[in-house]
């Protein structure tokens, strides 16, 4: 089956600079997608958006190139809730990827044990509504009763502004919560203003709650520019980053998002992605948290130390 990619969207840039920035051992790509190819697995018919095909084969190639050892593939929601590409991305990893799925309240005990087997270990909930139709809170809290069993979390895709109303119900989920990309914050306001601490204030009244400091690119108003006389892509979001991961410092994650769906106005590289990593966190320890010791937890909690 064919597919047209949404206009106006770009495609993954397929050149990305080798980073300057050493990753430590064992270094986790928590966030980042596979997209089909639609020809193998096709788009969901109620997506809202159409990307470029991006395989399991490239991803591991970037994953080799930025010098990650393992990655976190996250269902993407031009998918919906047909996992398969996403399993089919894990069982060829060779144990280097675990999976984050969409799934439904109708989907069967085996299917998730199916699911967990090839590697998942979360849920997304997405409440973006550009991206999604809206699901209803009950059928949300049943799945995430039936995943708590497995042992999973729950990853939830917010924006900053609906985060008031969306918090009790976040608090009321019986499982560890990761927070897609810092819950999108407005990075032009101040990181000690109201809205960002609220931010703040619900991940430290919620110790379940950890959070991606990722996507950069999707927050940044001043795009790659130079800092303190290096080359430091999305300097205005570095502030509120370095808050989290100083602040909750194991309770991070941190990742590419490869292939970068739905961006319009650039398409970032990769390698300058990775050299992000020690301006939000600025010593050894707190890297090897981020990027090591807090993923393996969460997803290879049997091999963790």
């Amino acid at each position: 089956m064919e597919s047209t990619k949404t206009p106006g969207w770009l495609d993954w840039y397929a050149g990305p600079s080798r980073p300057r920035f050493e990753l430590p051992a064992g270094a986790v790509d928590a966030h980042c997608h596979v997209f089909g190819p639609g020809a193998e697995f096709p788009y969901a018919p109620e997506r809202k958006y159409t990307p470029c095909d991006a395989s399991k084969h490239q991803l591991f190639a970037l994953r080799d190139h930025l010098g990650f050892e393992r990655n976190i593939i996250v269902q993407a929601t031009c998918h919906g809730a047909d996992n398969r590409a996403l399993m089919d991305a894990l069982i060829h990893s060779g144990d280097k990827a675990r999976g984050v799925a969409t799934v439904r309240r109708t989907i069967a005990d085996q299917e998730l044990q199916d699911l967990h087997v090839a590697g998942v270990r979360g849920v997304r909930f997405n409440f973006v509504k550009r991206l999604v139709d809206f699901t209803p809170r009950d059928e949300l809290m049943e799945i995430a009763g039936r995943i708590a069993r497995l042992g999973w979390h729950v990853v939830i895709y917010f924006e900053a502004q609906d985060l008031p109303e969306l918090r009790d119900f976040f608090t009321a989920l019986p499982t560890t919560v990761v927070v897609d990309h810092m819950g999108r914050p407005d990075v032009s306001k101040p990181v000690d203003g109201p809205e960002f601490e609220l931010f703040i204030e619900f991940m430290r009244d919620n110790p379940n709650v950890w959070s991606k400091v990722s996507c950069p690119e999707r927050l940044s108003a001043t795009g790659p520019r130079a800092l303190d006389g290096e080359q430091c892509a999305y300097r205005d979001v570095v502030p509120f980053a370095r808050r989290i991961v100083e602040t909750f410092p194991d309770r991070v994650l941190w990742g590419t998002d490869w292939p970068h769906p739905n961006l319009k106005d650039h398409m970032p590289d990769d390698g300058l992605l990775v050299d992000f990593i020690p301006h939000i966190a600025p010593t050894a320890e707190l890297q090897r948290k981020l990027l090591v010791d807090n993923p393996m937890r969460l997803y290879w909690p049997e091999e963790a130390r």
